[in-house]
């Protein structure tokens, strides 16, 4: 198990390696000069020079790569361009509330998927299946903007209900936690119904029932255990894809979290943040993963012995 673990760190050190190296390249091959962001148009020659001599852009491409990897490892993202506070102040301002939108969101999708998979797979084929089985696939195949949008107008401006944007009180987390859950939801549902499918065919299911065990002794003790397996690695890749794919649900809503601050700094041309932005939504989601692999192998002994 040790071997598995130190392998695993090991691959996601050169992951956010690459992911690091990635956004030090695209940030570069911006034409926006940074220096002309901060001091203004009214800046003379002089003062630009100064200023890119004091943001290091006037050294070799390598040597700006080397100090941005140095600093990278300690959390060092530089200052905002345009607040002049630290990248990674703004960031843990808003993290907190990006991290509980995804759980709600992914506490919300296992709540309601789970028992829909269960319904469809012990009625397969039936009109319950056959209900469930289709509104997944409307469901996933709904663009997220559209129905922020919808749910918008439907709850806020129309009923009055819930409040149309910012994090203000509890209320502000159900319309974007919910958005985010839709197509979770529909994923989950899916899966589980054809883990259990694929389960409840195997030979120690049927041996079960043969000894005369209750259908649901046989379903719950027996069956879920395995048919959650596949279900673990998906709700760990897809909570990382939350935590980073907020960015549309987090725009709609005016919602404070790291999608819109990465989208706001990208808009604003404050290329710390944006680049902080992406760093630390690329460990959260490595680490996650790194999570769901240890977890597996947990569930799973075998995974130990082929990975």
């Amino acid at each position: 198990m040790l071997g598995y673990v130190l392998r695993r760190l090991l691959l996601a050190v050169f992951v956010l390696w690459g992911v690091a190296t990635v956004v030090f390249i695209v940030v570069r091959m911006v034409p926006a000069d940074p220096a002309l962001l901060i001091a203004g148009e009214t800046a003379t020659p002089q003062q630009l020079a100064a200023l890119r001599h004091d943001m290091g852009l006037d050294q070799p491409l390598i040597l700006q790569y080397l100090q941005y990897l140095g600093k990278a490892v300690v959390g060092d993202f530089g200052n905002s361009y345009l607040q002049s506070v630290p990248a990674m102040f703004l960031i843990g301002q808003v993290l907190p509330n990006t991290a509980l939108l995804a759980v709600l969101a992914c506490a919300l999708a296992l709540v309601v998927s789970f028992p829909l998979g269960l319904i469809a797979a012990l009625r397969v084929n039936g009109l319950a299946d056959r209900a469930v089985t289709t509104s997944s696939l409307v469901v996933q195949a709904l663009p997220g903007f559209w129905v922020g949008v919808v749910l918008l107008l439907i709850f806020s401006r129309t009923l009055k209900w819930l409040p149309s944007a910012g994090l203000t009180n509890a209320q502000s987390l159900i319309l974007p936690a919910i958005v985010l859950a839709l197509p979770f939801i529909a994923i989950l549902t899916r899966l589980t119904r054809s883990g259990l499918l694929e389960v409840v065919g195997e030979g120690y299911i049927q041996t079960a029932r043969a000894k005369g065990l209750a259908e649901r002794t046989v379903i719950f003790p027996h069956a879920i255990r395995n048919a959650t397996i596949p279900i673990v690695t998906v709700v760990g890749l897809e909570f990382g894809t939350l935590l980073g794919g907020a960015v549309i649900t987090e725009t709609v809503f005016s919602f404070p979290g790291v999608g819109r601050l990465l989208v706001t700094s990208i808009q604003t041309r404050d290329y710390n943040v944006a680049q902080a932005c992406v760093i630390i939504i690329a460990v959260a989601f490595v680490l996650i993963n790194l999570l769901v692999d240890l977890l597996y192998a947990y569930l799973d002994p075998r995974m130990r012995l082929v990975s």
